[in-house]
């Protein structure tokens, strides 16, 4: 099954416009658009195609560049939206230093985005992504569905212990399978695998992002018994995780691998006995 090419040309359009939306006003979700768009591209690029050439390969460079940049604010907007959530009666001051906190070094990481989105920078990247869309060519790419399977396969094992490492590695695969997935022409089999992708992204993703807030809330008030507030979220970190853990479960099961259909055997040609296979090595 090849790639959707009405889905591989939005993602060049699309881009484009989230990467002039990033350099005028690097806004949270501006920053999340842009950072989502790339990594698309990176999947439709360096995943789904049988090879990449000279201007897409500077092309990814060059968006890597600024998507490191953009992560740094992005990490830092997801740590607000989680901290603020927090229902938080003791220690009032505290929550309120640790939000200006990170309101700070999100104003420090915007600086540096906005230096590595330079005009002539966007204007170099918009002319190799209008390239590339021009040349690439969706009727050559790789399954989209069967990529995305094989990138769950390097760590779908029943028997892995359920670790923050192991965790981790969920958490970018499933986001980078789903990704690789939606490139598929709709069907059944399709929505039903993106639909476990997407709630085992969500999960993870929650999980991360609250401890990441707590350890960045432990570097700056101290570790539990120096603060409250950083004891509480200890404790709904640990629920996220065993939140995560059950999810995953579920989902390593529903998303198991079906085996892989035989190839073909080729047709011989008329009056040709067929050769007796080689003995296993």
């Amino acid at each position: 099954m090849s790639i959707a090419p009405e889905r591989s040309r939005v993602v060049f359009q699309k881009l484009e416009q989230d990467l002039v939306k990033l350099s005028s006003k690097p806004r949270a979700e501006n920053v999340h658009r842009f950072r989502t768009g790339t990594r698309r591209l990176q999947i439709l690029l360096g995943e789904l195609s049988p090879r990449l050439d000279h201007n897409q390969k500077k092309l990814l460079k060059l968006l890597g560049r600024i998507r490191k940049r953009a992560g740094k604010v992005r990490d830092l907007d997801v740590q607000l939206a989680a901290l603020r959530t927090l229902k938080m009666p003791r220690e009032p001051r505290r929550k309120t230093q640790l939000v200006n906190h990170l309101i700070e070094l999100r104003g420090q990481q915007e600086k540096k985005l906005r230096k590595a989105v330079k005009e002539d920078t966007v204007r170099e990247i918009r002319k190799r992504l209008k390239r590339a869309s021009k040349n690439f060519s969706p009727e050559a790419s790789r399954d989209p569905l069967a990529v995305a399977r094989g990138m769950l396969e390097r760590i779908n094992r029943e028997d892995a212990p359920a670790t923050e490492p192991l965790l981790h590695q969920y958490r970018i695969l499933s986001k980078r399978a789903r990704y690789a997935a939606e490139f598929a022409e709709p069907s059944t089999e399709g929505e039903h695998f993106i639909s476990g992708l997407k709630r085992m992204q969500d999960v993870l993703g929650d999980w991360h992002d609250w401890l990441t807030l707590t350890q960045t809330a432990s570097e700056h008030l101290g570790e539990v018994r120096e603060s409250s507030l950083v004891a509480e979220l200890h404790n709904v970190t640990g629920a996220k995780f065993r939140q995560a853990v059950a999810v995953l479960s579920q989902m390593r099961a529903k998303l198991a691998l079906a085996p892989e259909p035989p190839a073909p055997v080729p047709a011989r040609a008329p009056g040709k006995a067929a050769r007796p296979a080689a003995p296993a090595a």
